[in-house]
């Protein structure tokens, strides 16, 4: 783990998607973080020694989707399916399919996950789960954003202002036309090994791109600096089972999401795993 020194620092941004305001500032305490989002090889351990059984590893409830019929129940979950061609990128639905027997040793319903790559195919609990038996917590929003600048000004992206600075590619992001067409982040479609890509100034790798990282912050419309708005969690919109995730992922492109920059945020139901959602863990000192 990286320790993250006390500090002040402007939240948000203006300057892109309406969720990401109001900048206001926050004061973060010392942390401890993950240097690296937590691997396959490291969840592996987690449920070698405590026979956890994730989320998607389950059947779903017949209360919960009484709706549904009982093969329709069976465990799984969803998968990121490129189309054939070009599509209308309003409909998610699109792009994503629910995969029977999709969980994270086998994130797309067959074949192995890479030992150093992020896990994937984890819900909140599961994060959270993994996350007390190491001793440790899920960082809330503002202490994820605070580490994902590394210690550098408001900038645009977490590395400075410029996308790609010297022609360098600085995080794995979509390359090529969304949902389609994805020529690779140095060859790699899909998640890469952790640290892949060059760290930010705090020594942090993957902390923008690769997988979307959860939160425990609950997902609002707006920040709420003071507390006291509608935008609260159940207001306007807003779900309390939703959590703020950080950080944009290898399905991140331009002209749909682009999310990957330390301001950004996607909501996402607790109970949801998906082939692009992973997290590290935080402890306080």
């Amino acid at each position: 783990m990286h320790r993250i020194r006390a500090g002040t620092f402007l939240m948000g941004s203006e300057q892109f998607y309406a969720d990401e305001g109001p900048v206001h500032e926050v004061a973060v305490a010392d942390f401890l973080i993950d240097q690296h989002p937590v691997t396959n090889r490291q969840f592996a351990a987690f449920v070698a020694d405590t026979g956890y059984v994730t989320t998607a590893e389950r059947p779903l409830s017949a209360d919960d989707f009484p709706e549904l019929s009982e093969p329709e129940r069976a465990p799984g979950s969803l998968a990121f399916r490129p189309t054939a061609g070009p599509v209308p990128l309003g409909d998610w639905r699109q792009w994503w399919e629910w995969v029977p027997g999709a969980h994270w040793r086998t994130p797309f319903g067959t074949g192995p996950a890479g030992d150093d790559h992020p896990v994937v195919q984890v819900s909140f609990d599961d994060a959270s789960a993994y996350a007390q038996r190491a001793g440790s917590r899920l960082p809330t929003e503002a202490e994820w954003e605070f580490a994902a600048r590394g210690g550098a000004a408001e900038t645009t992206y977490a590395w400075g202002d410029e996308l790609r600075p010297g022609g360098t590619l600085m995080a794995n992001t979509w390359q090529g036309a969304f949902p389609y067409r994805n020529e690779g982040a140095s060859g790699w479609r899909g998640t890469s090994p952790v640290g892949t890509f060059p760290p930010n100034g705090a020594g942090l790798v993957d902390m923008i791109g690769n997988v979307w990282e959860w939160t425990t912050s609950p997902y609002t419309a707006r920040h709420d600096p003071d507390g006291s708005s509608c935008c609260v969690a159940g207001g306007h919109g807003d779900r309390p089972d939703r959590r703020a995730l950080k950080g944009g992922s290898h399905l991140c492109a331009p002209e749909y999401c682009l999310r990957y920059r330390p301001p950004a945020r996607s909501p996402q139901s607790d109970d949801t795993s998906t082939t692009n959602i992973g997290f590290r863990c935080v402890r306080d000192i």
